[in-house]
């Protein structure tokens, strides 16, 4: 929907919000702000020969509200220095508020000790958003809903629920469909779509023996004859998902589709996918598809442009967020 800037002056000086556009995702926040029909505010951010991180703010923000549209995908570290800079100039250029929105938080996986000597690295990001000096922060199906806790300023965690039932809802009869969890740490996010759309649920029984590798043993519910839809928030080697493919098909499943927020899609994950035996993935452009991505013939992309672009609206508006999913 438009926002209403308020503006006297044709949009470019007495604006109420300000959205600055860091270069992990530029074709997310190019279609952030044509939702919105608000133009982005100019700023450059470029490398030094040394790769060092230089910002520039090419417009007044004194006293705007600032939302810095930045994913923390690979490379991670490099957008992740970004945003924080981007969030340095901005304060120190009396921006009101500024507000992370990171439609993919990187290092979201790593929010507990799973050994010894270990880091909770999601703990230290918070901390270094913090310390930047970002008032809120915006993000989309975190891949742990504790790390909201990690923060001691508001976050907003978004969810691709509503995008991911209505495609279903145009594309599938819903009394054909199960959803299905690719491990039992999934199944609320499964079962909250699986309650939209109003279809059965099953699960994906699966052990993993090291980080990066999967191996479904059992499928928990009846997916005979019946069109099996994955849902996950990252799907990064593809490993689980083509597993979880293979033994739903082997439990009599007519055919696997995946809907996954997240199209990390590290090494050989896209022929991974595209030799599978899924009908189709459909990611968001949480992250940046990459050329692989885009020529895949089994991968589908949707764009939760609409939903940020509502969701920034509302904010700036200070009207409820989370009455978006409830």
């Amino acid at each position: 929907m438009p926002f209403d800037s308020n503006s006297n002056d044709g949009g470019r000086g007495d604006r109420r919000i300000q959205i600055v556009a860091g270069n992990s995702n530029r074709p997310l926040t190019d279609a952030i702000s044509a939702e919105l029909k608000h133009p982005l505010t100019r700023s450059s951010v470029k490398r030094f020969a040394d790769m060092e991180v230089f910002v520039e703010i090419h417009e007044n923000v004194r006293g705007q509200e600032v939302f810095v549209v930045q994913s923390t995908s690979a490379p991670a570290n490099d957008n992740l220095m970004e945003m924080l800079i981007l969030c340095d100039a901005l304060k120190r250029s009396s921006a009101k508020r500024i507000t992370a929105v990171m439609p993919y938080f990187g290092y979201a996986r790593q929010d507990r000790r799973p050994g010894p000597r270990t880091p909770i690295s999601a703990k230290l990001v918070a901390n270094m958003i913090e310390r930047a000096g970002f008032d809120r922060v915006m993000t989309l199906d975190l891949h742990a809903g504790q790390i909201q806790g990690f923060f001691d300023m508001p976050t907003d965690n978004l969810y691709a629920a509503p995008t991911f039932a209505r495609d279903i809802q145009e594309r599938y009869d819903t009394s054909k469909v199960v959803i299905v969890s690719p491990d039992v740490g999934g199944v609320v996010r499964a079962r909250a779509l699986a309650k939209r759309i109003g279809c059965p649920i099953a699960i994906c029984d699966k052990r993993r023996e090291r980080a990066g590798e999967s191996q479904v043993m059992n499928v928990i519910g009846d997916v005979e004859g019946m069109r099996c839809i994955l849902i996950d928030d990252i799907v990064d080697s593809g490993g689980t998902l083509v597993n979880a493919a293979n033994a739903l098909l082997a439990s009599g499943a007519s055919d696997v589709y995946a809907y996954i927020t997240h199209g990390v899609l590290s090494g050989g994950a896209v022929n991974k996918i595209t030799n599978s035996k899924l009908k189709q993935l459909v990611i968001t452009d949480s992250i940046q598809p990459t050329e692989p991505v885009k020529a895949a013939g089994n991968i589908r992309i949707l764009s939760i442009a609409p939903l940020l672009a509502e969701a920034i609206a509302r904010t700036a508006r200070e009207e409820s967020v989370s009455s978006l999913f409830y």
